[in-house]
């Protein structure tokens, strides 16, 4: 190598030792640390326990399937869903025809029964002359008596079969025995119906219920008598307290869940078909946290939320005690307490220690309702 191709070699040398020097001064220079914005929760105090929830719709407690007392053809259906009707008013009717000829040939049975027993009456009057004046016997006035008793016998059956048809002709006609709204029409004018078939169904003024579906596992936290609240979708300020009426003895074969009905006290706001939410509190309820269920992260088998330090303003995770999920979120009941800042979302990005700073004015409480949260890295 000659001796300038030697100077360049060295000098190149140089200059990567004194570029591999600045690398290292860099890498020994801390980097700056990193604090990530945070949402929070402020945890308040606990709820009263588990609660079941369920929606229903209102009915009246007592609704009537009406129908026809006779079979036949319908010609009119006189009301709708929706209409009120009063005792007497007229809601469907038959077509009378073979009924109305029924009644005219029970009206000419009639008719000669009473010709009969005034034929046999006379002629047990003459059995009695002549048996007075022994010219007849004794049996032969035993028989007009019996003929005549006969004839009287046959005269009222005719009576009675004429009273039958008379009525069937009025039971053409459909009528409403109570106040009501009607709920329900199964029937349309042409339609041939069988004697007893619901045609209208019409529920009764008075106490009005919440009929609702319970599943099999929580069917045990019912009993008849116990108190629930019952809330209402087209007025979310209503609130009442119902009571458990009635209990299905078995469950639907379908559906697998049992029919219970709440009793309503009188309310004028409550109408019929409003749907209704029913909140029951387990007998066994635990007071619990209620949190959003993106602030509950796990460490190996632990649940855990991460809590911010106010003073020093960093993350710690504590293991906290999970009792359940609910609409509103995660409901724990120990390992954190009143007043503790939870991170609502984001808890994969957490460590502990880091240090954190909280969006202004954006804290909320635990059991307000959470709008979905997003983490930012500063």
């Amino acid at each position: 190598m000659s001796v300038k191709g030697f100077a360049n070699w060295k000098s190149l040398a140089l200059s990567l030792a004194l570029l591999g020097l600045a690398g290292c001064n860099q890498e020994k220079t801390e980097a700056p640390e990193v604090v990530r914005p945070v949402k929070v929760v402020e945890v308040t105090k606990p709820d009263e326990g588990r609660v079941l929830q369920y929606s229903g719709s209102i009915r009246a407690r007592t609704e009537i399937a009406m129908g026809f007392r006779v079979d036949g053809k319908v010609t009119k259906r006189l009301v709708d869903v929706g209409q009120r009707v009063k005792p007497g008013d007229v809601l469907a009717r038959l077509d009378p025809i073979d009924y109305e000829l029924s009644v005219q040939q029970a009206q000419a049975q009639l008719a000669s029964a009473e010709k009969q027993v005034e034929i046999s009456r006379l002629a047990l009057n003459r059995a009695q002359i002549l048996q007075e004046k022994s010219i007849t016997s004794q049996s032969t006035l035993e028989q007009s008596q019996l003929s005549y008793d006969q004839a009287v016998a046959s005269r009222d059956a005719a009576k009675s079969s004429l009273e039958q048809a008379q009525n069937r002709v009025a039971y053409t006609v459909l009528t409403s025995d109570v106040d009501g709204i009607v709920t329900a029409t199964s029937a349309e004018a042409g339609q041939v119906v069988a004697a007893g078939a619901s045609v209208v169904t019409v529920a009764q003024d008075g106490a009005k219920e919440v009929a609702i579906a319970v599943p099999e596992t929580d069917i045990g936290e019912f009993r008849v008598g116990k108190t629930v609240q019952a809330g209402f979708w087209s007025h979310s300020s209503l609130a009442l307290q119902g009571k458990v009426r009635e209990i299905a003895g078995s469950a639907d074969s379908q559906s697998r869940t049992f029919a219970v009905r709440i009793s309503l006290p009188d309310d004028p706001s409550v109408l019929l078909g409003m749907t209704a939410s029913i909140s029951v509190k387990t007998d066994d309820a635990k007071p619990a946290f209620v949190l959003p269920i993106a602030a509950l992260s796990r460490q190996g088998d632990q649940s855990v939320v991460w809590l911010v330090d106010r003073q020093t303003e960093t993350v710690k995770p504590h293991p906290v005690t999970v009792a359940g999920f609910t609409g509103e979120g995660v409901r724990v009941t120990t390992g954190i307490s009143t007043g503790d800042l939870v991170v609502a979302a984001g808890t994969q990005f957490m460590r502990e220690d880091m240090k954190v700073r909280l969006y202004e004015g954006d804290m909320r409480s635990a059991q307000e309702p959470q709008a979905p949260v997003s983490l930012t890295q500063s």
